[in-house]
């Protein structure tokens, strides 16, 4: 998918995410962020913030960035920000995830959720965000990865009309975040609903 295909997309779906995709993906993010106020930061990077669902729920002592490329998405966690009063986001950006506008080894935390199956050329992305990440920090991610067999792939292929129409690769495969550069996997676990989900904890190599 391309960047403007992306950008369509979202700009369609802003407008009713949290109730939609939001809801469903509430428990990835919750189980990341809960991760991250715990063993993350204190300088966290959420690459691909959208509508802002995560923000309020990082602990008060760190210090939090979120970029994305859509506008629509970033107006409303802009607003959340503001009527919130969420004084420990220290600022969002429109960015494209491909190419960072951060030096490097910028951020002890790097956070993706229910992100990389979404944005074109993913290795680019995943690759910046080893790359704005500080030696032995971490990369948080959550996303839905393709089953291999059984139960899971059916309900995969069932599922993939819904997936398509909201811009998201619903055979995405794990591989792709595994062979992120400079990264050893420090933690990885299903999620629920029914294991559809997957927390991925992975470790910028020291030095």
């Amino acid at each position: 998918m391309d960047i403007q295909s992306v950008k369509s997309s979202y700009a369609r779906w802003a407008p009713i995410y949290d109730r939609t995709f939001g809801a469903v993906t509430r428990s990835g993010r919750r189980r990341a962020v809960d991760y991250i106020n715990r063993k993350g930061g204190p300088k966290v990077l959420e690459v691909g913030v959208g509508t802002g669902l995560s923000l309020q729920r990082y602990a008060p002592h760190l210090e939090v960035w979120g970029i994305d490329f859509s506008h629509e998405m970033l107006a409303k966690a802009k607003r959340k920000v503001s009527e919130q009063a969420l004084t420990h986001v220290a600022g969002l950006q429109q960015m494209d995830a491909r190419e960072l506008d951060f030096p490097d080894a910028s951020f002890d935390t790097v956070a993706a959720m229910h992100i990389v199956s979404v944005v074109p050329e993913p290795e680019r992305v995943l690759a910046e965000m080893a790359r704005v990440c500080k030696p032995g920090g971490e990369i948080v991610i959550t996303n839905h990865f393709a089953s291999e067999d059984g139960v899971m792939a059916r309900i995969e292929k069932l599922t993939a009309p819904f997936a398509d129409m909201l811009g998201w690769h619903s055979d995405f495969r794990i591989e792709t975040v595994l062979d992120t550069p400079d990264t050893t996997v420090a933690q990885q676990d299903k999620l629920p609903p029914l294991g559809m989900m997957t927390f991925l904890v992975l470790r910028k190599a020291e030095g």
